[in-house]
């Protein structure tokens, strides 16, 4: 499903991706964990092409770009990739004056062309998939972010994509409110749809994602299941990171 290959990544003289290779099959759930600019972000963003690599190579749903041939990937190449993945940020990025129902819309009418029927028919029922259904008329400064981020997550989905990608979905939230995206984020993968993301937030690595990558100074440090990721690293610079997260989360952390 996504296949990355010596991804390299500067804004200036600052490299901040220097290599990075990983795969995740269809229907998986990688979390990227590490410390603030290590490079999560950038490689979600890479994924999506909103930020576009200086080497290496991705594939995503059998698209596969080079990034270090003469010829950069065209336009069109760049936007079939984009197509097959959903992107849920950090700040959620709701339209202030619209409701949950027309955020969810938007994409379907104007990106897919669909009649405003079926948009709002896919809306409400992504809306009940996410659990607030009775939110759909309800405008952003009326929901609690937790609400918030789950519209977001039902806007993404509403543009159906292969892959569902997560930058921080929880960093915003109070321990209750994240609770509630981790919650819907499990239920997601239960039912089969291939997640990557970018997370500080433990509980929701451990109770959602197959995989781990630690990430450290733009490279793939260690890598493996969250069981072994958070209980038994292999790595030093692994085993400083997770304790300082478990040391300093404001809810217990549990495998």
């Amino acid at each position: 499903m996504i296949k990355v290959e010596g991804l390299r990544k500067s804004f200036g003289a600052l490299e901040v991706l220097k290599g990075v290779s990983f795969s995740l099959e269809q229907g998986g759930v990688t979390a990227i964990i590490g410390p603030s600019g290590g490079g999560k972000s950038t490689l979600l963003r890479c994924v999506n092409l909103l930020e576009e690599p200086e080497s290496g190579t991705l594939e995503v749903g059998g698209h596969r770009l080079r990034f270090d041939s003469p010829s950069r990937p065209r336009h069109d190449e760049i936007l079939s990739v984009r197509r097959k993945t959903g992107m849920v940020f950090q700040s959620f990025q709701l339209f202030p004056h619209r409701t949950a129902l027309e955020n969810v819309m938007e994409g379907p009418l104007t990106v897919l062309k669909k009649r405003p029927e079926q948009a709002r028919s896919l809306a409400l029922e992504l809306l009940d998939k996410v659990g607030l259904p009775e939110k759909a008329d309800a405008y952003p400064s009326t929901l609690s972010g937790g609400q918030q981020q789950r519209v977001a997550i039902a806007r993404a989905l509403a543009m159906s994509p292969e892959v569902l990608l997560c930058d921080e979905p929880t960093s915003a939230l109070d321990p209750e409110l994240a609770a509630e995206v981790v919650e819907v984020l499990r239920a997601l993968a239960a039912d089969g749809m291939t997640m990557l993301m970018a997370t500080h937030d433990l509980r929701l690595a451990a109770s959602v994602a197959r995989e781990v990558l630690f990430i450290d100074g733009g490279l793939v440090a260690e890598s493996g299941p969250p069981d072994k990721i958070f209980s038994h690293p292999e790595k030093e610079r692994t085993q400083a990171f997770v304790a300082s997260i478990t040391g300093i989360y404001p809810y217990s952390f549990v495998i």
